[in-house]
């Protein structure tokens, strides 16, 4: 047996070149992936800068620290402050009165102090008034000291989406081109049927051909990661993505998980190929028909079922439970997968009303229209991988786009200035007659979720209450603006406790509290940015750091000069902190939609070549009909790109149906429905398809009606 596979790779070694060169790119990029996944799991020591040569440092409380229930336990959580709480001014005297004190220049009280001491003293000392903090601890005191776990949380959820991507193209390619092969193989596997080759056999040895290519692939495709790996991580440092000491490690699991999934991933596509081949009979070597039937087998329709219901009714489900999470990353990433793998599955079902219902006109455009509704088996195999492409770029793309239009279109609409001033520690202005002057700056609070969580919301502190209900005009559910005072606080509909007039207990920004505050009017939800509000009583040290204006002519023109900050209208504003996006995220988006283009490339041209390849008998007919040469490459061309039409159109009939149910997520939150398909990205994934189809047809019938 392992004499027949080997021999049969060689001698079909192009219909195998484009499943190896997909799968070893997947194992590469799997392992690029991984390692850079190994590499964001550990942060390597930094040496602190603040306090470099103090052997002890003594930091305020930087975390608010509360007991929640866990089962029949009381557990303390722990949660960040925005800084630091001072260091307070008795201890401060106290420890200048024993050893030598850095501090830190400025005229307010410290949040931390250098102390050249004995740890243990300083401790005894110190009680628990502070923090005392030695050796690489230090850094804690650092101007924000979790850069680096952010920066590799995020680096964690773009190598992972990656990754997770990867896989799944790869085993649609793949999976795909052993099918297609197998159909193209149907009289070779009736003729070894009729030598007294048994279904077991057959099956094994297309299992057998599927093994040999996964291990060579998935060893090509490691040793591709390892030297993939060091530029990627230089390419992320170049684009600000990463922090500049981020490195590959030598970790040896990224190899392993990934050749083990190439492996696995040739031998997934070949199971439900090699049982179709096991079931040819010895009378098929006598046939030889250019209409598919049975092109879609019970496992597969199950398969494609379970996965179309499951993302539709995942879809459903997060729209009528938690909308706003059809807003985040994750989701949209993810849950369109599963709509466009149950889509790709079912595609032969698809594909010949779908091509029957454009209209080609012309004797080449009918024979375009029906040979691809005929070869139902070849225009599914290219139309599948278009298909995931455009879904891809079409939910990705437009839901990225639709969140960041509508969180800048509700920007827009809940100020009434027509001057919005930000800055970091703007400085206050005075209204000049006749104008609105709101300033605000950004703050905490902590709140109990029920006994068993504390939650951390990002706040705004509002510096005049009035002219602040003038000029927002935030989505108000219940109760009035105007009612925001010292003693209450406006929440939006995610609090537990949401009912005008009910107390509140929060925990401000820098830990005091709690103190119980009185709700005086409750927002929708919306995006995300509806509040809480609270005023600057209840903010300890929040900076401005927006001003809204309106009214007052040039004279507030001019007092908003002098506050420091950048001085836009309202439009311009709204435009500015919105359009411009994420980098990385979009980073991450181009780089799944390029990891998809590439495999589709990948699998329109091996699935095209072969197919066209075994074309001759039938070209040949049509020249006997009295077709020309060009008319032979225009039928083929047309087939190829009618093929891409419809994978397109599937593509899109997904991409609706993730933007539809997005936006009636966003109404049900209130929140302005501002949907866009994106139609560069689509247009181009689209154009690439179409190019590669009609070169990778026409090239191999050129060749054949010579």
């Amino acid at each position: 047996m392992l004499t027949v596979v080997l021999t049969g790779l060689r001698a079909r070694w192009a219909s195998f070149l484009g499943g190896f060169v997909a799968l070893a790119l997947g194992v590469g990029l799997l392992t690029t992936m991984g390692l850079g996944l190994a590499a964001t799991l550990h942060a390597p020591p930094r040496s602190p800068e603040r306090f470099a040569s103090s052997p002890v440092v003594v930091l305020g409380h930087d975390r608010l620290v509360l007991d929640v229930r866990r089962g029949p336990d009381t557990v303390p959580v722990a949660r960040p402050l925005d800084r630091p709480q001072p260091v307070d001014s008795g201890l401060l005297r106290e420890l200048r009165a024993r050893w030598t004190v850095t501090a830190p220049p400025g005229d307010g009280a410290p949040d931390a102090v250098g102390v050249d001491a004995p740890a243990d003293e300083v401790r005894a000392l110190v009680g628990r008034r502070a923090q005392v903090l030695t050796g690489a601890e230090r850094v804690r005191a650092d101007p924000d000291p979790e850069r680096d776990t952010r920066a590799l949380t995020a680096l964690n959820a773009l190598l992972g989406t990656s990754g997770g991507v990867t896989a799944f193209v790869s085993v649609f390619v793949v999976a795909s081109t052993f099918a297609f092969a197998v159909a193209l193989r149907r009289r070779e596997f009736g003729l070894l049927r009729t030598a007294g080759a048994t279904p077991g056999q057959v099956r094994r040895l297309l299992l057998g051909e599927a093994a040999a290519l996964g291990v060579l692939a998935s060893a090509a495709g490691c040793a591709l990661g390892g030297l993939g790996a060091p530029v990627l991580a230089r390419t992320l440092v170049d684009g600000g993505l990463a922090p500049a000491w981020f490195t590959i490690g030598e970790a040896a699991w990224p190899f392993h998980a990934a050749f083990w999934t190439g492996v696995t991933v040739a031998l997934t596509g070949a199971v439900a190929a090699s049982r179709r081949a096991g079931r040819v009979g010895p009378t098929a070597a006598l046939r030889d028909a250019d209409v598919d039937t049975d092109v879609l087998p019970l496992g597969r329709a199950v398969l494609g079922t379970g996965l179309l219901l499951a993302g539709a009714g995942m879809l459903a489900w997060t729209y009528a439970t938690e909308p706003s999470e059809l807003l985040k990353r994750k989701t949209y990433t993810t849950l369109p997968m599963l709509l466009t793998g149950g889509v790709a599955l079912l595609s032969p079902l698809l594909v010949r009303p779908v091509a029957r219902l454009l209209r080609l006109r012309g004797a080449v455009g009918t024979l375009v229209r029906e040979n691809s509704a005929a070869s139902v088996r070849r225009t599914a195999a290219i139309a599948a991988p278009v298909l995931v492409t455009v879904a891809l770029a079409g939910t990705l793309f437009g839901s990225a786009t639709s969140v960041t239009r509508t969180r800048e279109a509700e920007a827009r609409e809940q100020t009434t200035a027509q001057y919005v001033v930000t800055g970091e520690k703007l400085r206050a202005v005075t209204a000049p007659a006749g104008a609105l002057v709101s300033a605000t700056g950004a703050t905490s609070v902590f709140v109990r979720d029920g006994a068993e969580a504390v939650v951390k919301y990002g706040a705004r502190a509002v510096a005049d209450p009035a002219a602040f209900a003038e000029l927002a005009r935030l989505p108000v559910v219940a109760g009035d603006l105007r009612d925001l005072d010292d003693r209450s606080i406006v929440i939006n509909e995610e609090f537990e406790r949401h009912r005008v007039g009910e107390t509140v207990e929060v925990w401000r920004a820098d830990g005091s509290g709690p103190v119980r505050l009185r709700v005086a009017a409750v927002l929708a939800l919306g995006t995300g940015d509806n509040g809480p509000y609270v005023t600057r009583a209840n903010a300890p040290g929040a900076a401005l750091d927006r001003i809204d204006a309106s009214g007052g002519g040039a004279a507030t023109a001019r007092a908003l000069e002098a506050s420091g900050g950048t001085v836009r209208t309202a439009d311009a504003w709204a435009d500015a902190g919105h359009r411009a996006g994420n980098p990385q995220n979009r980073l991450g988006m181009i780089l799944v939609l390029g990891i998809a283009l590439v495999y589709t490339v990948i699998g329109l041209a091996n699935t095209l070549l072969m197919a066209t390849s075994v074309r001759g008998g039938e070209l040949a007919s049509l020249r006997l009909a009295g077709a020309t040469r060009a008319q032979i490459l225009r039928v083929v061309a047309g087939e190829a790109a009618l093929a891409v039409a419809v994978g397109g159109l599937l593509g899109l009939a997904v991409t609706a149906a993730v933007l539809g149910t997005l936006g009636a997520g966003l109404a049900a939150l209130s929140a302005p429905v501002a949907l866009a398909l994106p139609w560069a990205p689509v247009g181009a994934a689209a154009a690439v398809c179409a190019v590669v189809a009609v070169a990778s047809s026409a090239l191999p019938a050129w060749r054949l009606t010579r």
